[in-house]
């Protein structure tokens, strides 16, 4: 179970890096598409359906909730996960800056929370989380961002880029995500590598299936 929940710590939109300093991203202004898919990523998800038919994925509660609605760059997400059976005990906790790019795609940059993450625990339920917080204060993990690139009016998708996303977790040298993105769900395929390219954790099957319960 231990093993278990540190793979599903990788889930929905990034895997492990490397945590570096903070240094505010290039592109960072709001844009249409920003703003769109924050207004998807936001809300209550769930792979309940998932996990009853197929008993390889469990049963994941996933919540995004907007924080810091006053900045002007970009959009800020609240991320956290936990098991069904232990909602009140996320094993992930994350924030998520989404940025424009010239060429249209939207990244979801992705940042570590100071101190010990649990203290922030359930702050999706709150009007206005993480407000005693600034970006200054995140960690961001370097190379596990996600570029997002519209595959059709209802559809977004797009991955980290190649073995950027260092790993070591189970022996891995470098992660990967592979992330959709609609009004109505998300999809996220997390998978560990060795130096050799062979996949030593994650999902083999293909990607666990969130759909949103809630806005």
């Amino acid at each position: 179970m231990k093993y278990f929940i540190q793979c599903l710590a990788l889930c929905a939109l990034s895997a492990c890096g490397t945590v570096t300093q903070y240094e505010p991203p290039i592109a960072n202004q709001y844009s249409p598409q920003v703003n769109m898919i924050a207004g998807w990523m936001a809300g209550s998800y769930s792979s309940a359906a998932q996990s009853q038919s197929d008993s390889e994925y469990k049963n994941i509660v996933l919540h995004m909730k907007p924080i810091w609605m006053d900045r002007t760059d970009g959009r800020w997400l609240y991320v956290e996960q936990a098991m069904q059976e232990a909602a009140d005990k996320p094993y992930r906790q994350r924030v998520y800056h989404l940025v424009h790019h010239d060429d249209g795609a939207v990244e979801s940059l992705v940042f570590e929370l100071p101190g010990d993450a649990l203290q922030y625990a359930g702050a999706w339920k709150q009007a206005q989380p993480l407000n005693e917080l600034l970006p200054s204060q995140l960690m961001p993990s370097s190379g596990c961002g996600v570029k997002l690139k519209a595959k059709s009016a209802t559809q977004w998708s797009g991955s980290t880029d190649g073995d950027m996303c260092a790993s070591s977790l189970r022996g891995a040298a470098y992660a990967t995500s592979e992330v959709t993105v609609t009004e109505s769900a998300i999809t996220s395929w997390d998978r560990g590598f060795d130096s050799a390219g062979k996949q030593v954790w994650g999902a083999t099957k293909g990607p666990y299936q969130f759909k949103k319960q809630s806005q």
